[in-house]
C-alpha cells in the first residue's frame, strides 16, 4: 500500500469518527453512533469487494474494472493500469509469436514443437506437407502415433539425438527425410525435418558408380594378376632384369584387388540398413580366431596379444560383418605397433550393453586426426599406410558395420603411447 492509499484510509477514518461524534452529540449515544457508522462503512467496503469479485469472474478480455470512489477508486484505477500494461505486453508478445510463425511457415523445412512427453504442440505448413500432420485435430497427439515408422519410434525413445535420422516420408515413400531433434526448456523437443531426396540421389549415384567401376575392374585385374603369377612361376625362363619388376607388379595388383574388395564390401554395407543374417553370434570364439590370425600376422615382430572375453555375452547380427570389423581393428593394431609391443583385446557386457576394446602400445595418433579417421581413404601418414599395405577403407568399413548394428565407435589416442578403439553395442543388440 503506497502513501496515497494510507492518506485516503486515514481521511476516511477521520471522517467516520467526526460523523459518529456529531451523531452521538445529537442523540447522546456515542457508542451506538460509532458502531452504526462502522457498520455502514463495513457494508460499503463489502459491496465494493463484491463488485470487484463480480468483475473478476465475468469480465470480458478488454472490459475495464468498475468505477469507484475514494480508496476503492484508487484500487480500481491501479487494476485498470495494470490491465493496460498487460495488454500492451501481450500485444508485443503476440506480435513476436506471429512474426516467428510467419517466418517458420515460409520455411521449406518442417518445424515441429513437442512437449516433454512427445505430444504435438505446434508445427508449420511444411510439416503438414512432409509428415502429413493435420491442423487442428492432430494437436496434443503423440508424434510416434502419427509417424509410425519403427526406426523413428526407436530413435525418439532412445533420447540420443547427436546424429540425425534418415528415413522415407510417411506420406510419400519417394521422399527421403532427415530428422533432427533438439532438447530445450524443461525437456521439450524441437524437431526439424528436411527433404534430402536430392542429396540422397546424388549419394546413390556416387555409390552406384563406385560399385559398378569396382565390379568392372575385377575381371581385367584378375586376368592381369593371373598372368603375372604364371610369369613368376616360370621365372627361370625370363630375363632376370624383369623378375623384380614382375614381383612389384604382382604386389600392386594384389593391393588393387584388396582395394576393390573393400569398395564392394562398403557398397554392400550401404545398400541396406540392417544385416540380412541377423542371428546370435558367439563373439568370444570369433575373437579367439582373430587373435590367432593376428599372432600369425605379427610373426617375427613378437607382439604380446592378450584376449579377455565373456562367453555369456553374445550379439545379434551378421557374423561375417562383425568378423570383418573386429579383425580390421585388431590387424590395424598389429600393423601400427612396433616390435615387441602389447595389444589387449577385451569383450564384456554391462547394463548399457556389450563392448569391445582393442588397445595397443603403438605409435599413436595425433588428436587432430581422430574426427576423420573413419572417412574413406583418409590417411594420417600416406607413406606409413603405403608401407603397411593398407587401403584406407578399414575404419570406414568398421564404422558402417557398427552403424548397421546400432553401435558406436570411440577412439582415443596419445602419440607415442598407443591407441584405444572401443565399440559400444546397445542392450537391444545383445542376444
Amino acid at each position: 500500500m503506497n502513501q496515497d492509499w494510507r492518506g485516503a484510509l486515514i481521511r476516511h477514518l477521520l471522517l467516520l469518527i467526526v460523523a459518529a461524534a456529531l451523531i452521538g452529540a445529537v442523540s447522546g449515544q456515542y457508542a451506538w453512533a460509532l458502531a452504526g457508522c462502522l457498520g455502514i462503512y463495513l457494508g460499503w467496503t463489502l459491496w465494493q469487494v463484491l463488485r470487484l469479485h463480480k468483475w473478476l469472474k465475468n469480465h470480458r478480455e478488454d472490459e475495464p474494472p468498475p468505477d469507484g470512489y475514494g480508496l476503492w477508486g484508487e484500487v480500481f484505477d491501479s487494476i485498470y493500469h495494470l490491465q493496460r500494461r498487460n495488454q500492451r505486453a501481450r500485444g508485443r508478445l503476440q506480435a513476436v509469436i506471429d512474426r516467428m510463425q510467419e517466418s517458420t511457415a515460409a520455411l521449406r523445412d518442417a518445424v515441429v514443437m513437442l512437449d516433454a512427453d512427445g505430444n504435438l504442440e505446434w508445427w508449420n505448413l511444411a510439416a503438414e506437407r512432409l509428415l502429413g500432420l493435420k491442423s487442428p485435430q492432430d494437436g496434443g497427439q503423440a508424434v510416434t502415433n502419427l509417424v509410425r515408422n519403427p526406426r523413428f519410434k526407436e530413435y525418439f525413445a532412445r533420447g540420443d539425438y547427436q546424429e540425425p535420422l534418415d528415413m522415407p516420408s510417411p506420406v510419400d515413400d519417394k521422399l527421403l527425410l532427415q530428422f533432427q531433434i533438439t532438447l530445450y526448456g524443461n525437456g521439450e523437443h524441437l524437431m526439424l525435418v528436411r527433404d534430402v531426396t536430392r542429396v540422397q540421389r546424388l549419394e546413390q549415384m556416387r555409390k552406384d558408380f563406385v560399385a559398378n567401376v569396382s565390379h568392372e575392374l575385377r575381371t581385367p585385374l584378375t586376368v592381369i594378376a593371373g598372368y603375372l603369377e604364371t610369369l613368376l612361376d616360370n621365372a627361370g625362363d625370363i630375363n632376370p632384369r624383369w623378375a623384380r619388376a614382375l614381383q612389384q607388379m604382382q604386389q600392386q595388383a594384389a593391393r588393387m584387388q584388396a582395394l576393390l574388395n573393400d569398395l564392394l564390401l562398403l557398397a554392400k554395407l550401404e545398400a541396406t540398413d540392417y544385416p540380412a543374417d541377423n542371428k546370435p553370434v558367439a563373439v568370444d570364439l570369433m575373437l579367439l580366431a582373430i587373435r590367432n590370425d593376428a599372432q600369425a600376422l605379427s610373426g617375427a615382430r613378437g607382439h604380446r596379444i592378450s584376449l579377455e572375453t565373456d562367453p555369456k555375452v553374445r550379439l545379434k547380427g551378421s557374423e561375417a560383418e562383425l568378423r570383418s570389423a573386429f579383425s580390421n581393428l585388431v590387424f590395424n593394431a598389429v600393423k601400427y605397433t612396433p616390435e615387441g609391443g602389447e595389444i589387449r583385446i577385451r569383450w564384456w557386457g554391462d547394463e548399457q550393453g556389450a563392448h569391445l576394446a582393442v588397445q595397443d602400445s603403438g605409435i599413436g595418433i595425433d588428436p587432430k586426426h581422430l574426427p576423420r579417421l573413419t572417412e574413406r581413404f583418409y590417411r594420417v601418414d600416406s607413406s606409413r599406410n603405403a608401407s603397411t599395405g593398407g587401403t584406407g577403407l578399414g575404419l570406414a568399413i568398421v564404422k558402417h558395420v557398427l552403424i548397421r548394428h546400432r553401435a558406436t565407435l570411440d577412439i582415443s589416442s596419445v602419440p607415442g603411447k598407443g591407441s584405444s578403439f572401443v565399440c559400444h553395442f546397445p542392450r537391444q543388440q545383445v542376444a
